[in-house]
């Protein structure tokens, strides 16, 4: 005996429902709507699955991008300076989570060659140091990372930056700081040339075009302090950032401020969020339509399938009863369409790099130009909690939309159901 026969009537008529039936007439018509609305249950599951998890991964790419130039984590003294860095540095790393630590020193300058005037992010770090938090040497396009030496006056552009000035290893430009200095003639602007000593590439424009690096000796005489102005991190999972951060707070000595990624970025990291939860609403949306698609499947189905409630109410079956095996039909519809999306969204998402690859070249276009785009795939990154929840959310509309049809099934009744057949 097989297993659906072990089970109760309601699911076991549900289910003969659920399956076609005559392949003429109006239940042939009934179960190609049947069809249909598992057809659009998962389509619309499968999108919002491709869609969250390619928006996943143009998220990835943009943060690794903008990590391998920002730290995890920055620790600052409120004194304004940190004469104890390499103390403070030790604290940090014996938190487990903490990989790397880097002094640094920002400010803010214009860089002026030949009349172009450009802003710029002016960091000063120790080289030797700065390779424990990020990957910025590795990046560098031109010239070396290693040519900042304290004392030379040396600076590493961003590659954009570089080019809005005109700029090339060896020549000079001139770095115009915020802070004036008192002169006879009144108060002026602090100037100081640097030699072009290398241009580097993070992949990310605001930082290729408005960062740039110096020795942090360097950055110290500018802004006339005795110590870095604070430590930059590096953990070992970024997502964990702000817990570690919370962790450095609690255990560092001294009065700190301890600032993660995702709170040096809340402009950017909100917009990325609002946008992700919009889509997921639009998206979820095409999944509704899709799943209420079945109560105009399962009206027909009562409709057609009065004469059979009556003779089950005949024989005894409860109201209760006919709302199960309605219930039951829409439920399996749903589950259906449900795991034929999830099975369809994640084939896809965990290859879409070949599948987008292959459309490019069977239609002759470009998606990405990575001219523009500076990537040139459609990234992706599956996240199975999102699949888990996208799951639940279209079974329990598809539930919903059976509501009111098993609820009309369970009030037909017998006597005038059987009056004309």
């Amino acid at each position: 005996m097989s297993i659906i026969h072990k089970l109760p009537y309601e699911w076991q008529v549900g289910l003969r429902y659920t399956r076609a039936g005559k392949r003429s007439g109006r239940s042939s018509f009934i179960s190609f709507i049947s069809l249909i609305s598992v057809a659009g249950i998962a389509l619309g599951v499968a999108a919002l699955i491709i869609v969250l998890s390619v928006m996943n991964g143009f998220q990835k790419q943009v943060t690794d991008r903008m990590l391998s130039v920002l730290a995890h984590i920055e620790v600052f003294d409120n004194a304004g300076s940190m004469p104890d860095w390499r103390e403070k540095a030790q604290q940090a790393l014996r938190n487990p989570a903490v990989l790397g630590a880097a002094p640094f020193v920002e400010t803010q300058g214009l860089l002026v060659r030949d009349g172009v005037m450009r802003p710029s992010v002016v960091r000063g770090v120790l080289p030797g140091e700065e390779n424990q938090v990020s990957t910025v040497a590795q990046q560098v396009r031109a010239g070396s990372f290693d040519a900042l030496e304290p004392g030379q006056f040396n600076i590493v552009l961003g590659y954009a930056l570089a080019r809005a000035l005109g700029v090339s290893l060896g020549d000079k430009v001139t770095m115009v700081l915020a802070q004036g200095q008192v002169t006879p003639a009144g108060m002026v602007p602090r100037t100081r040339s640097f030699t072009v000593a290398g241009i580097f590439e993070a992949g990310h424009f605001d930082f290729d075009a408005a960062l740039s690096f110096i020795h942090i000796e360097d950055a110290q005489r500018l802004e006339r302090l005795q110590a870095p102005s604070g430590l930059r991190l590096r953990t070992a999972n970024m997502r964990e950032a702000p817990e570690v951060a919370a962790q450095l707070k609690a255990s560092m000595t001294g009065d700190l401020n301890v600032r993660d990624w995702p709170k040096l970025n809340a402009n950017w990291y909100a917009a990325v969020q609002t946008e992700k939860k919009m889509m997921f609403i639009i998206l979820t949306l095409i999944i509704a339509v899709a799943a209420f698609n079945l109560v105009s499947s399962l009206v027909m189905t009562v409709t057609e399938k009065q004469a059979d409630i009556a003779i089950l109410r005949t024989l005894g079956s409860s109201p209760q009863s006919i709302l199960k095996i309605f219930m039951v039909q829409g439920a399996v519809i749903g589950v259906l369409g449900t795991l034929a999306g999830i099975g369809m969204g994640v084939a896809v998402s965990l290859n879409i790099d070949v599948i987008v690859p292959f459309i490019e070249r069977l239609l002759g276009v470009e998606f990405l130009s990575k001219d523009i785009y500076l990537i040139s795939t459609v990234p992706s990154d599956l996240h199975w909690p999102d699949v888990g929840i996208i799951g639940v959310i279209s079974v329990l509309l598809a539930f919903a939309a059976t509501l009111y049809p098993s609820w009309a099934a369970s009030r037909v009744k017998p006597a005038e159901a059987l009056r004309y057949e």
